[in-house]
């Protein structure tokens, strides 16, 4: 993968945790309107990774890191650049399903515009795009005044993406999004990636190798070794499960560690 000027792209990534470097020297591009999963062991950075990519690793106490982010050819660190805007344009959503308990499902929907100071003209068609984009209309559009809390669990993370695409995100960033649900709600999970990733950047932390060969395009393999994470391997999917380069790579989709 090259480092274009458009779309994101990561050089020469460290991070640290005080003083144990949890990452080393990744660069990558991710495609523009693609799937990209993140695989490998448990500890090898992927999450570190992954909140690096729209300045949540900034939030940890005693983290540091070095080396470029590239959002369209900027470097999302740089002095003059507000993290605010940045994670506005790069959405995430976490491995468990975070909504505002107090709130009703239409207002989870639009909570994060309140936090991020965006005004809309229709409150309420935004509520039914979102919610159909994420998947979910047609099981909860006749109830939006219901607490989200009365949601199943995969209805619950479907929400999350829904709040996230409220704010109209370039990049979508899912950390183990379906790690705590049924095989039936993580299908409709993978269900609205696949639609999502028409028109949006997406990039995957998944410990489901059978979920990575189903959603990705491309896939980045991760390792350790007992030192930082390393990006290991990138390329398309097909190719990471039928011909990788590496032999550590092979190692990992086989099964035969992690």
């Amino acid at each position: 993968m090259s480092q274009p000027t458009t779309g994101l792209a990561t050089r020469g990534l460290h991070a640290w945790f005080d003083k144990h470097h949890a990452l080393a020297d990744v660069s990558i591009h991710f495609p523009e309107n693609t799937v990209t999963g993140l695989i490998g062991p448990s500890g090898c950075g992927k999450s570190t990774f992954l909140r690096l990519l729209n300045r949540m690793h900034e939030f940890i106490p005693k983290s540091a890191m070095a080396g470029e982010v590239l959002f369209n050819g900027e470097d999302i660190y740089g002095a003059d650049v507000d993290p605010t805007e940045i994670r506005k344009r790069i959405g995430m959503v976490f491995q468990k399903p975070n909504p505002f308990p107090s709130m009703t499902i239409g207002e989870n929907v639009v909570a994060g515009l309140k936090l991020a100071k965006v005004k809309t003209s229709n409150k309420d068609d935004l509520i039914e795009e979102c919610l159909t984009r994420a998947g979910l209309w047609k099981e909860v559009g006749s109830r939006l005044k219901a607490p989200a809390s009365s949601l199943s669990g995969g209805q619950q993370q479907r929400l999350c993406i829904a709040r996230a695409l409220a704010l109209k995100p370039e990049v979508l960033l899912m950390d183990e999004p379906c790690s705590a649900l049924d095989p039936g709600s993580t299908l409709r999970v993978e269900e609205t990636i696949e639609q999502l990733s028409e028109n949006m950047t997406i990039v995957i932390v998944t410990h489901n190798m059978q979920q990575a060969a189903r959603v990705s395009d491309y896939c980045a393999f991760f390792l350790s070794g007992g030192g930082p994470g390393r990006l290991i391997e990138a390329d398309e999917t097909s190719k990471i499960f039928s011909s990788p380069q590496d032999s550590r790579t092979a190692d990992y989709v086989q099964g035969r560690f992690g």
